[in-house]
């Protein structure tokens, strides 16, 4: 599944240094050739305490309140479909980025491996679409990651959004490493569960480490854009991609009573959409886009702004000071920020700046809040913050939305979006679907 866009905490984040006994290391270790250097039975007993703690870890944390997904969560071995691990090793705006590939069977590496299949971030599991079954452990540098598993409390709420139980059939888009779609397997049963996964080499990883769980569930190779019409309808369609709008496949493959749930990309990483697709029993579908503080990566082909190349100049000069009439939006007013990725288009945020910064990089403008109360640094041809302050007015005089409709029309026109009646709404058309090149046959 591609990675959260509130995942940008994990992408910026340092990793620790690579250590000595590592990087000394003379002779790879080639996960293919994995050899049983601890015992089996302390290999499954040590996992297994390590699920144990991640569940009631999020029961307390009162993300985990389905009792049959506490049951799969533990059930389902996630060393079995995360046996490897990437980590970076170098910092932010690092160029060529360096990693080191943990083995899970490699005693040097498994306690780390072990910690981080069952924390909470994103586990990086491939580069630049490589082959899974030759990969060597050890430091490797460049490269960018192709995929990853989900933000572990985002896959649960994502899950439990969606309500699963048995007997319901299920479509994961874009599984990545398959570890949604095996919790959904284990709940719904054999041979309900599909996921469409375009690349190859990912599709039969998944597929394998699937069979080895003895979980039936079907891994088909092919454009996740056009879902998978065999298997049709799904009760539950769950997408492991962000798209700027809905592919209308999804929705003539969503069967009465269903739900379909997916992230809205715009080129701003840092407000995704969260967007609820419902087919009544009687065939009407209805659609919701609310803001949330994290999302999916982007499908292939959509590139995301980036504040990065801009931080230095930043902080050397935040701008001119001047007064500002509006009060820096809260982080949870979702249903604002949603509107300025569509309505203040081009803009995003340096999450890891010490006060509140916008940036337009391809203008060349930004916008610090601060210092003070009523003060507002900005910078460059365009005034990114009066930008923000005229939203923040339509936002208000709309009544402060947090949720929006879609109007998904019928797969032939524009999808448009209100947060309501009259003339005071909200509105936008969604972009279209960027041309992505297919795989070849």
């Amino acid at each position: 599944m591609g990675a959260l866009t509130g995942a940008l905490q994990a992408a910026a984040a340092l990793w620790s240094p690579l250590p000595p006994s590592a990087a000394s290391s003379g002779c790879p270790h080639r996960l293919s050739q994995r050899t049983a250097l601890m015992s089996p039975d302390l290999q499954v007993t040590d996992a297994s305490s390590r699920r144990a703690a991640l569940v009631e870890r999020l029961t307390s944390a009162g993300v985990l309140t389905d009792p049959q997904l506490r049951d799969a969560l533990l059930r389902v071995r996630r060393e079995v479909l995360l046996p490897h691990a990437y980590v970076r090793v170098s910092g932010p705006g690092t160029e060529p980025i360096d990693w080191r590939l943990l083995d899970g069977s490699h005693p040097e590496d498994r306690q780390e491996w072990l910690d981080l299949i069952h924390g909470d971030e994103s586990v990086l599991l491939q580069r630049d679409g490589e082959p899974l079954d030759t990969l060597t452990r050890g430091p490797v540098t460049g490269g960018r990651m192709t995929s990853m598993s989900t933000y572990t409390p985002a896959t649960i709420e994502a899950l439990q959004f969606l309500g699963l139980a048995p007997g319901l059939r299920y479509l994961e888009l874009g599984p990545g490493p398959g570890v949604s779609l095996a919790l959904a397997a284990d709940i719904t049963g054999p041979g309900l569960a599909t996921g469409v996964e375009r690349d190859t080499h990912m599709a039969a990883f998944v597929q394998r480490n699937l069979h080895r769980l003895g979980i039936d569930a079907a891994i088909v190779e092919a454009d996740a854009l056009d879902g998978h019409e065999a298997r049709a309808p799904y009760d539950r369609i769950h997408s492991g991609i962000g798209v700027p709008c809905v592919p209308f496949a999804w929705v003539k493959q969503l069967a009465p009573g269903g739900r379909l749930l997916s992230t809205l990309a715009t080129r701003t990483p840092s407000w995704p959409g969260q967007l609820l697709v419902t087919r009544s029993d009687r065939g009407r579908v209805e659609a919701v886009l609310r803001g949330r503080p994290r999302g999916y990566r982007p499908m292939r082909g959509y590139r995301w702004l980036s504040a990065l190349e801009h931080r230095a100049r930043i902080e050397a000069d935040p701008g001119t000071a001047r007064p500002t009439r509006l009060v820096p939006p809260s982080d949870d007013a979702y249903g604002f920020w949603l509107a300025a990725a569509y309505l203040a288009p081009g803009l995003v945020r340096d999450f890891q700046a010490r006060t509140l910064t916008i940036v337009a990089p391809e203008d060349d403008s930004w916008a610090v809040a601060g210092p003070g109360d009523g003060t507002v640094r900005v910078h460059g041809p365009r005034d990114v913050w009066a930008e923000l302050e005229d939203l923040h007015v339509r936002w208000q005089d709309a009544g402060r939305p947090n949720a929006y409709q879609v109007d998904l029309t019928d797969g032939t026109g524009a999808q448009t979006v209100t947060s309501g009646p009259g003339p005071q709404a909200l509105t936008w058309t969604l972009p279209p679907l960027a041309t992505v090149p297919r795989p070849t046959p």
